[in-house]
């Protein structure tokens, strides 16, 4: 028997165990994490309507479930932050996120306006109950997977509520263009408010958080959607795949330049 396959058997020591349980499970937050946020909203939203279109709303939700649950049992498997595994995942999430939302408005008939509060309230219940169970809601924490387990059902729940919260202001008059404005001065907000000392650093993160969800959506649906609806008429699949190619290049110079990267391998 080789000595690494005896080594790979011992018991972990200390020293170790306390490395594996400060390597960090999400990367850091840099303008880099929030191009790549927005980018994986507004795909999420055209590739969602793009498999609703070809494969039929049902099928699509099956697969997209299908492979929301296989990434995020490859980002649980890993020990710490790796960039494509991380970002596979959250594409995934606003794959099924957007469809989750899709499905209780055309499927079920539940009108924006009510959708909107339901999933407001479900991301309060996620915090409220990660705030109880580990005293903070700060993502530089992540390091368990109890802790991991909230943070991916809080993101889940932004991508849902970010979602209908898009489709209702786009709804009600705003039009995708409208919407991309006011998510845009909205996004600010919460920085400013940061900045000014009136609002704590992860308050102002998961609002912000919360809002690109929209504001990616709105662009992409802008850029895809005909001219009659207000949008440039660009097409749901050129759009998907433009903005799947900046995503790739991004999380690709990431992934070879560690930018986003806590803990060193």
């Amino acid at each position: 028997m080789s000595t690494e396959h005896v080594l790979d058997h011992r018991p972990e020591s200390p020293v170790r165990a306390r490395l594996r349980e400060s390597a960090s499970k999400v990367p850091e937050v840099t303008v880099y994490f929030w191009i790549v946020k927005v980018l994986t909203t507004g795909m999420g939203e055209t590739a969602s309507d793009l498999l609703a279109k070809v494969l039929g709303p049902i099928p699509a939700v099956g697969l997209g479930g299908l492979a929301f649950v296989a990434a995020l049992v490859l980002q649980f498997a890993v020990r710490r932050y790796v960039a494509w595994i991380y970002w596979t995942a959250i594409v995934m999430v606003s794959v099924f996120g957007t469809m989750a939302a899709d499905v209780l408005h055309v499927g079920l008939g539940v009108p924006y306006t009510l959708s909107t509060p339901l999933f407001l309230i479900a991301l309060a219940a996620v915090f409220a109950l990660w705030y109880v169970s580990e005293r903070t809601l700060s993502i530089h924490t992540v390091r368990t997977r109890r802790r991991e387990g909230f943070y991916w059902a809080a993101v889940l729940a932004t991508f849902a509520l970010g979602t209908a919260a898009g489709d209702l202001t786009a709804s009600i008059g705003l039009g995708y263009l409208g919407s991309v404005v006011l998510f845009a001065v909205a996004i600010a907000v919460p920085a400013l408010a940061h900045r000014g000392g009136v609002l704590g650093a992860v308050a102002a993160f998961w609002a912000a958080y919360v809002i690109t969800r929209p504001l990616g959506a709105s662009l992409a649906d802008w850029m895809a959607v005909p001219t009659g609806r207000g949008g440039l008429d660009w097409g749901l699949g050129p759009v998907t795949l433009s903005w799947t190619v900046a995503i790739v290049a991004f999380v690709a110079f990431l992934a070879v330049s560690r930018r986003d990267s806590r803990v060193a391998v």
